[in-house]
């Protein structure tokens, strides 16, 4: 067991850490827990009953968060032409494509996300061992991948948010910041949740989801009760 800090222990103290809360409990909760002197990013992680090693039971999709992640991103376009003029009118913060692929094999870094249209992935395709693990590939499975580059700036900008369960069954997703009222990060979470019960595998048997935890950047996890929470989701 890691030794915790003075301040994480006194906001473990103030909840149950084996009860599983309400969401409408659980996100009230979520501002007494916070420890650090930063606005700190608020996290769920979800565990689903799939098993990714079955490429039919991969979850993976982008969602607009109703009221975003409290970070705006750093958007980074390869487009030519129109597209490229499309990308900068609409907020993008870098925009290219030969050159741009240039300046990240260079090592620049200063983006958080990656757009691309289709005939540009010729020229993207060479940073896949760069951009790859990073997480930073563009992909059409979650519309990175478009044409439609206003709209998926945008979309960036206002809050989407991109997952894919990882190797242990679990779906992690920033879903405000420790400073939101309780009713923005209920609504946020309910966003996710509606959209991984849609991307439910028809492969998948048993309890789909399993768990769920949230919690800040520096503070304790705060554990859900699925079931309930997936009851609101249909409300």
């Amino acid at each position: 067991m890691p030794k915790r800090g003075k301040q994480y222990r006194a906001a473990a103290d103030k909840f149950d850490r084996q009860r599983r809360y309400t969401l409408e409990e659980g996100c009230d909760l979520v501002p007494q827990v916070k420890n650090a002197k930063f606005d700190e990013s608020v996290d769920v992680a979800v565990r689903l009953g799939v098993n990714p090693k079955y490429a039919d039971q991969m979850v993976r999709g982008a969602v607009v968060m109703p009221h975003g992640t409290g970070k705006t991103l750093r958007v980074a376009v390869f487009a030519k032409g129109e597209k490229a003029k499309e990308a900068e009118d609409a907020g993008a913060d870098i925009v290219g494509a030969e050159d741009l692929m240039e300046k990240i094999q260079g090592g620049f870094f200063d983006f958080d996300a990656t757009v691309a249209t289709p005939d540009m992935m010729g020229v993207v395709g060479r940073l896949g061992r760069v951009l790859g693990p990073r997480g930073l590939m563009p992909n059409p499975k979650v519309g990175t991948v478009t044409f439609d580059v206003e709209k998926v700036i945008k979309e960036l900008k206002a809050g989407r948010v991109e997952f894919r369960v990882e190797k242990a069954g679990i779906v992690h997703a920033p879903v405000g910041r420790a400073s939101f009222e309780a009713a923005k990060i209920r609504e946020n979470i309910l966003a996710l949740m509606e959209l991984l019960l849609k991307l439910k595998p028809s492969s998948a048997k048993g309890t789909y989801i399993k768990s769920i935890a949230v919690s800040t950047t520096m503070g304790p996890s705060i554990r859900f009760d699925p079931q309930e929470v997936v009851s609101q989701v249909s409300k």
